[in-house]
């Protein structure tokens, strides 16, 4: 079985909105899923809430083979940049001490 990384259409007219799902590549493009692993809605006007992603089930699928389709391996570069960023600026609290 081929797994691709693909986004599945939801939503209605002129309002989008994707699921990030693990997908045999012979399925159709909303056909059945064997795993969601995230959201993309590119309605929403805050740009930091567009994406939601599990990226350790991102880079499970991508471990045992599953290609990302274009438009998927973009968004999920840009969320782990976003992260990276994040994680950066977060300062780091020191342990309580223990009494």
């Amino acid at each position: 079985m081929a797994v691709r990384i693909r986004m599945k259409l939801l939503g209605r007219k002129h309002r989008p909105y994707y699921r990030i799902v693990a997908i045999d590549g012979h399925q159709p493009r909303d056909g059945r899923v064997i795993e969601e692993l995230g959201s993309y809605a590119p309605m929403v006007r805050n740009t930091e809430e567009r994406v939601k992603l599990n990226l350790e089930r991102v880079d499970y699928w991508a471990s045992v083979g599953a290609q990302p389709s274009e438009n998927v391996a973009v968004l999920v570069k840009k969320y782990r940049k976003k992260l990276k960023k994040q994680a950066a600026a977060a300062p780091e609290t020191p342990a309580a001490p223990t009494a």
